[in-house]
Formats: structure tokens, sequence, C-alpha cells
């Protein structure tokens, strides 16, 4: 039996949630600190960071579908991470709300696409290192949830 449909599935009930949550805050709560080492990110920056860090992995996803290629050696994600921030530090959390509907849309898209092989495509993610494509598909929604923990604990 075919794991698509369970991954497509989690990637689109774990994005409601997302979703649901983020359009329930109020203008102080999106400026609560969830990280304050380093940079400090506010839930404001982890929307943000859901949005262009999932739009980056799904073209990286394909190019390793397509080709094999992954993510280089020397990828720095926090390098990544800050210029994508700077990129979105203009949007308004109902405007970051809308683009993360619409990439987590276009991943569940993607994922249903895939044939079962392509589930076994090897390649190099930047924080998982070389595994297969199932993994990084996984770790779209295990991201999401591991900052939303965080997240709500920043509101209590």
């Amino acid at each position: 039996m075919s794991e698509i449909p369970e991954l497509a599935e989690k990637l689109k009930t774990e994005g409601e949630r997302m979703t649901a949550f983020f359009a329930g805050l109020n203008e102080a709560q999106w400026n609560a600190d969830v990280y304050t080492e380093g940079t400090t990110w506010s839930i404001r920056n982890v929307l943000s960071h859901f949005v262009t860090s999932e739009r980056g992995l799904i073209r990286l996803f394909e190019r390793i579908r397509t080709t094999g290629e992954g993510s280089s050696v020397d990828f720095s994600i926090d390098r990544y991470n800050a210029a994508q921030q700077e990129k979105t530090k203009d949007l308004s959390p109902a405007e970051l709300i809308e683009q993360y509907k619409q990439t987590r849309a276009e991943s569940v898209q993607w994922v249903s696409g895939l044939k079962d092989s392509d589930l076994e495509i090897k390649g190099r993610h930047p924080f998982l290192g070389e595994t297969v494509i199932r993994e990084m598909v996984k770790m779209l929604y295990l991201h999401n949830q591991l900052h939303y923990r965080d997240a709500k604990r920043a509101l209590k």
C-alpha cells in the first residue's frame, strides 16, 4: 500500500492546525519571543520561517527527485534563515498566513504527485544529511511541530 496519501494527508492536517493557531493570535502574541539565543525570533518570525523553509525544501526535494542533487555540504541553514527573514520582514501576519496556506497546499500537491519509488530516492537534506525523500517529507511536518511546541510555550 502506498504511503503517499498518508504523507499528503499528514501535511494537509498539520498545515490546517498551524493555520488555525496563527490565525487565532492577537497582535501582542505575534511579537512574543520564542527564541532568544543568537538572533531573537518572535512568533511572527517562526511563521515566516515555516513559509520560506518549506518553499526552499520543496524545490530541493524536486531537484533531488529529478537529478539526485541535494544541498551542498557547505550550505548554512543559519545564513539561509537570516536571509529569508530579511526578505519577509515587511509582510503582515495575515500575508504570512496566506503564504503559508499556499506553500503548504503546494507541498501537499507535490507529495500527492509522487510515485512510491520516488520516496526511496536519496539526496542530501540540509539538516538530516544523506537520506531518502520519504524522511525529508516527514521532516516537513515534524519541523513545524517542534517550532509550534516552542511557540506555545512562549505564550504561557
